[in-house]
């Protein structure tokens, strides 16, 4: 998942203009059925709406996000917990983007990804994620 235009303006100010970020206790998962607009935040985000669906509370600790690990490519973090959302009680479509945000509603896009498929949720479906399905990196 590359982080959003957001998350990047709020680390360079704080690197180098001295600006404070708090980052919050935790952060929450959402699912889009579009492709996002990296440049406008959340523009295009479209999370489902009904139908049971909510963004997935996801404590921000070293237990559901173990620390980053160096590679030629880069630092990497992925969720080491799972991710489970909800079952849907009616369709949320087909779900092609999953994102961070800083809130459990409205909020800021921290970063997002495609799904690796897309997956149709339907009524009586259930989408988690797996440890390690939902990898940030910074390069």
């Amino acid at each position: 998942m590359p982080f959003s235009n957001y998350l990047q303006n709020k680390i360079l100010a704080a690197v180098l203009n001295d600006a404070a970020y708090a980052a919050g206790a935790t952060v929450y998962v959402g699912l889009s059925t579009t492709t996002p607009d990296e440049t406008s935040g959340a523009t295009n985000f479209t999370e489902p709406s009904g139908n049971a669906y909510a963004r997935v509370a996801v404590a921000a600790n070293t237990t559901n996000w173990p620390a980053p690990t160096d590679s030629t490519s880069g630092a990497t973090v992925s969720n080491a917990t799972a991710i489970t959302f909800p079952q849907a009680t009616g369709s949320w479509g087909t779900v092609t983007y999953a994102g961070l945000f800083d809130a459990a509603t409205g909020g800021n896009l921290l970063a997002y990804g495609a799904l690796t498929t897309p997956q149709t949720i339907s009524s009586g479906g259930q989408l988690s994620f797996q440890a390690g399905e939902l990898p940030l990196s910074l390069n």
